[in-house]
């Protein structure tokens, strides 16, 4: 008896199990939906233009060297650049004394060993350095900044959704509370040591708003530093950073679609060149 059952007893527990499935589905009474502040009143980037958009597009050196700048003076007392070396900025138009005077003048100096003791060091960095981070290691960056980490800034306009745009939409959008959010959702408010901004997922951030005045950083080019223009060289900065080949690459492609192009009229004419006056 036992084996005539046997065959048929796996698929008469899965059976019973999806009809127990379909049961509560049907039977069971729908979860009212969850309405959160995060999604009425985040905000997507602003629409800002690049000239490295588009097909054709290219960076500008100026814009890039501002960009450094913002970095150095603001961004780079919490954030790290760990895979960008001083002699990659010879990309944007410095030159190699520029190079070599910038990693010489870094606030922080690069992690060394005695030559003598082996013991832990730092010295002057040198252009082949990566530039240095403003902490030893994770512990102390999460211990300077009430326990978030600063995310390392080399490949950061690639990782967040929206790009530069997105990164300069945040720097410029810290704000009040508006009072619709505060008069549709009584219950939302900012937990101490965060920061209101619609741009963040959540609208609550840990890191202070950076850029907090027009003027902040004087440009050497004489560019008047208000604080969309810091956001928006700085964000541009960070995308060479993350694609410092974007340039090349498109030059490539360009390159590609001319030659399949020709290729294609090529392979035409002489298609109609052997079967011209053919009959089928």
């Amino acid at each position: 008896m036992l084996r005539f059952f046997a065959p048929w007893i796996a698929p008469l527990v899965g059976a019973l199990f999806v009809c127990s499935l379909l049961w509560a589905v049907v039977m069971s009474p729908h979860a009212p939906a969850i309405h959160l502040a995060s999604e009425e009143f985040h905000l997507q980037p602003k629409a800002i233009h690049y000239s490295f958009e588009g097909p054709l597009g290219r960076y500008d050196n100026q814009q890039l060297q501002r960009g450094f700048q913002v970095y150095k003076e603001v961004c780079s007392a919490c954030h790290s650049m760990r895979l960008v070396a001083f002699r990659d900025l010879e990309q944007i138009g410095f030159n190699k004394p520029e190079v070599k005077a910038l990693a010489k003048g870094w606030a922080t100096e690069t992690p060394s060993l005695n030559p003598d003791t082996g013991e832990a060091a730092t010295r002057k960095s040198l252009p082949s350095d990566y530039l240095p981070g403003p902490y030893p290691n994770e512990i102390a960056a999460r211990a300077g900044n009430n326990n978030a980490l600063p995310p390392d800034m080399s490949l950061l306009a690639k990782a967040r959704e929206g790009g530069p745009a997105y990164i300069a939409s945040l720097v410029t959008g810290y704000a009040d509370v508006p009072a619709d959010l505060k008069k549709k959702f009584p219950d939302f408010n900012v937990p101490p040591g965060l920061h209101y901004n619609p741009y963040f997922a959540n609208l609550n951030i840990a890191m202070p708003p950076p850029l907090t005045s027009d003027g902040q950083v004087t440009y050497a080019d004489g560019t008047k530093a208000t604080r969309m223009q810091m956001a928006t060289d700085v964000s541009a900065f960070l995308m060479w950073a993350a694609e410092p080949k974007l340039e090349n690459r498109k030059r490539t492609g360009i390159a590609v679609v001319g030659y399949l192009v020709i290729a294609t009229l090529l392979a035409f004419a002489a298609y109609r060149n052997i079967w011209h006056g053919k009959k089928h």
